[in-house]
């Protein structure tokens, strides 16, 4: 399948719509890449944010993210630099350590985007967050023994619950 020739069906500045045979897909324009922070604080609590999503329709719970070098003069920004920026932009915490667990691929059936996660530990509350002026981010501080019960409650509430916010329910990449 590598041999096949892959045309681009459609750019806009933010992604870019592909085929290769008879695979169409999608990827983000320029590269660009994401940062997904897992951010635990002293006293065990996980700092989730929840933001009106225009392809859903609705609002989201999610992991606190953002992009990688999408900024003018930020494009050579490491995924830890850009944790780090976007945790304080969007919850108002800055963290004493920031972790690299990895590259991940959101969903390599239909987009190339990839992220990478990172845990975040030492969080001090720094400002308000809820992100830039055009964004409208609720931040939520969940013990993580009652992550399960408030994940389900946000569903009940209808919103929409983002893929990666299971690697929080499968407790696997939060411990030492």
């Amino acid at each position: 399948m590598s041999d096949e020739i892959e045309e681009i069906t459609w750019q806009g500045k933010w992604i870019t719509a592909r085929r290769r045979g008879k695979w169409e897909y999608v990827s983000r324009a320029r590269g660009i890449r994401a940062a997904a922070i897992i951010a635990i604080d002293d006293e065990d609590h996980v700092l989730l944010v929840d933001q009106y999503r225009v392809p859903l329709g609705k609002r989201c719970l999610e992991l606190p993210a953002g992009l990688i070098g999408d900024e003018a003069g930020r494009e050579g920004d490491s995924p830890l630099e850009t944790a780090r920026r976007e945790l304080i932009e969007e919850t108002g915490y800055d963290c004493g350590a920031v972790e690299n667990l990895g590259d991940y691929f959101a969903s390599p059936g239909l987009v190339t985007e990839s992220f990478t996660l990172v845990r975040a530990t030492g969080l001090t509350r720094v400002g308000e967050g809820g992100g830039l002026e055009d964004e409208d981010i609720v931040v939520h501080r969940v013990p993580r023994s009652d992550l399960a019960a408030f994940v389900a409650a946000k569903r009940a509430e209808g919103l929409g619950i983002d893929a990666k916010i299971l690697l929080l329910l499968s407790g696997a990449l939060l411990t030492d």
